[in-house]
């Protein structure tokens, strides 16, 4: 029987609850269970590690979300980082969430809950107080105490200060219409329309004396950009970082232009802390995109990671430094054939640290900033938020297919490993999850592909399973060995009875810049011949695997690559389409960023419109094929909500054990 289905999700993240059966699987005298879609959405997710100012503890957030009672809670904690207590800091109370862990000193924490900054000891059964209530809400807070000083992100109007953002709100709110105007092509992007609200960054300077403390007039930073002629593309800053010492800023914005939406050019300021000061371009010789700057920890350099090909939003990562008193740029590990994301210096100034992507793992690499030579420092799973302790230690997040994320300490000069914490232990103290098992095999244009096997839940090999083949977006994106909390998480396809297949076809990054770059203009020639011969290789040896039970899942490029194989073969059963693209020629026209199709080539999902997924299912529907739609209208790119998200993983995983005839370990609906 052949039958597909398009199933249109128009955003990320969902959870469902269901009941669980005991299952005596093949690990020794242990009674497990299936990773069920209610145990996944209850998993603990840890933030990243917030150091404190003696390098000896660190703050962490836990975030968690109750099925039953369908509320989200967050939490943070503090980790002595060389004897491993954990204390709790602030309320578990379902519903109460916290974020953005910061240290004012080594004795006094700081969060934001609502919107506002909160101040609160570390010792002591004190409750939090306020210390910053703006009129409007602030993200991604950062203080320096040499200069006592809060810098933060918000959204504000041309030329406004945030008091008087909140009276232009009001007076927008009398508006008799909803009329919005456009005259540029930036009118919407990912999941948003353009409005005159921009992320601006502010400095403010912090008053610690007494129990009060106050918070000065802020100072917009970027307000000193060019004045631009149209206010709806106007500056809007991305990230930023503040130097050690407080006295410098580095931000990232994208230009206000005509080309905004096919032009990839992402540029990066140099200003002062201080009132007045213009900030100073740093990357205007280059017109790609420039992203992560951190600065040394003497605040004499700043490093960031630059993109050099115009249109190109998966072009490599190159290493660039600058040294400010010289104002002389540099470039480190230019011959490096891997793409880095992030960076972070070593406490001595020496050395940078970044994660790449190498072989399905992303990997911790130390640079030698003046020589530009590399050192591996992890070589399993996927590595995350490097916080540096000292010059031979460093705190960051590790997870693996069958590990959810835990904070880990890695010493660079031996490379050993010790995990300090294990925030789902309780959880998953029953359930059973499977490794990953590498394999290569030849692939399109003769190259060695990569791809991996995620066995099912109580795996038997006189059992015949049926197959999962998980397809990844980009397609210069890659699936990594990880422990994901999105909708394409191994496991929970293997939970569900599915040998559960994972290729990084062409276009895939770690395995070189060629081997990314070659996917141009071959969407449905590599990645397809890639896919195939990935199948074909894994059930000619893998003989518990029922190939006339095969069914192929993928989001964004992995839906349009779902499509592809609707026409093109009937080797699978089933199929299903998550945001995936149906016709490039309409798709160009409804995008948000046209460089992808000129380079490559949720109904609140500006990427992939959802018109591309209904013409799919009007199509099926028509010819009369077994198809359903399942539309999320408060949705984007990604499912977000975690009641979307069961909801998502219900349907899913029903559908394709109905089209393989399959009987899940545990009731899925």
């Amino acid at each position: 029987m052949r039958c597909y289905s398009s199933a249109r999700v128009l955003a990320t993240l969902a959870y469902a609850a269901n009941s669980v059966a005991s299952i005596v699987t093949s690990r020794a005298t242990d009674i497990l269970q299936p990773l069920d879609i209610k145990t996944f959405h209850s998993l603990n997710r840890i933030g990243s590690p917030v150091v404190s100012p003696s390098q000896k503890l660190a703050l962490f957030t836990t975030s968690y979300y109750d099925p039953t009672e369908n509320k989200n809670t967050a939490y943070i904690s503090c980790l002595d980082i060389y004897n491993g207590n954990i204390t709790r800091l602030t309320e578990n109370t379902l519903g109460t969430f916290v974020s953005n862990p910061l240290w004012f000193d080594e004795e006094t924490i700081g969060f934001l809950k609502k919107g506002a900054l909160y101040k609160q000891p570390l010792y002591g059964n004190t409750v939090p107080s306020e210390v910053f209530a703006p009129p409007i809400a602030i993200s991604n807070v950062m203080y320096r105490a040499s200069q006592d000083m809060l810098t933060f992100v918000a959204s504000v109007f041309p030329n406004c200060t945030m008091d008087e953002c909140v009276l232009v709100k009001q007076r927008n709110a009398m508006r008799t219409d909803s009329a919005m105007v456009f005259d540029n092509l930036w009118a919407r992007h990912w999941n948003e329309w353009m409005t005159m609200e921009k992320p601006n960054v502010f400095a403010a300077r912090l008053d610690r004396t007494g129990s009060k403390w106050s918070v000065g007039p802020e100072t917009n930073i970027a307000a000193m950009l060019p004045h631009t002629a149209d206010p709806l593309t106007r500056w809007s800053v991305d990230d930023y970082t503040v130097s050690p010492a407080g006295d410098n800023m580095a931000f990232v914005v994208r230009p206000p232009a005509d080309n905004m939406t096919w032009a990839t050019n992402v540029d990066i300021y140099l200003a002062s802390t201080k009132h007045g000061s213009r900030p100073r371009l740093l990357t205007g010789q280059m017109n790609g995109t420039a992203s992560a700057p951190t600065f040394s920890w003497d605040g004499r350099r700043l490093a960031w990671l630059q993109m050099e090909t115009s249109g190109y939003e998966s072009d490599i990562n190159r290493i660039f430094i600058y040294t400010l008193a010289t104002r002389k740029t540099v470039a480190v590990a230019y011959d490096w054939d891997l793409s880095p994301h992030n960076l972070m210096w070593s406490r001595d100034n020496k050395s940078l640290y970044t994660v790449t992507g190498s072989k399905g793992r992303s990997l911790i690499v130390q640079i030698d900033a003046l020589t530009g030579h590399r050192r591996e420092l992890t070589t399993t799973g996927s590595a995350a938020s490097i916080r540096p302790i000292d010059d031979q230690s460093l705190l960051f997040v590790h997870s693996d297919t069958d590990k959810p994320a835990d904070i880990h300490m890695l010493n660079t000069q031996s490379q050993a490993v010790q995990q300090l914490t294990n925030t789902n232990a309780q959880t998953l103290r029953s359930v059973h999850l499977s490794k990953a098992e590498d394999f290569w095999f030849t692939g399109a244009h003769g190259d060695k592909v990569h791809g991996w096997v995620v066995r099912p839940f109580g795996f038997n090999r006189r059992t015949t399973y049926p197959l999962a083949l998980l397809m990844h977006g980009g397609p210069q994106q890659a699936s990594t060995q990880s422990f994901s909390h999105s909708q394409w998480n191994p496991n929970m396809y293997a939970s569900a009875g599915f040998v559960t297949v994972v290729i990084n076809f062409h276009g895939s990054p770690g395995y070189g810049q060629n081997f990314t770059n070659s996917v141009r203009h071959k969407w449905g020639d590599y990645p397809y011949v890639d896919l195939m011969r990935g199948v074909d290789y894994v059930t000619s040896r893998m003989r518990f695997i029922d190939k006339t039970r095969m069914v192929a899942l993928g989001g964004s490029f992995g839906g349009y690559m779902a499509n592809w194989i609707n026409g093109h073969t009937d080797k699978f059963c089933a199929l299903v389409s998550h945001d995936g693209k149906f016709s490039t020629i309409s798709g160009y026209y409804g995008t948000d960023e046209l460089w992808f199709p000129e380079w490559d080539l949720g109904e609140k999902d500006f990427r992939i419109s959802s018109t591309e997924s209904l013409g799919a299912w009007t199509m099926m529907r028509r010819r009369g094929v077994p198809a359903r739609l399942v539309y999320f209208p408060d949705e984007d790119h990604w499912i977000n909500r975690a009641g979307n998200s069961v909801r998502w993983h219900t349907e899913v995983l029903d559908w394709i054990t109905k089209w393989t005839n399959t009987s899940a370990p545990y009731r899925i609906r």
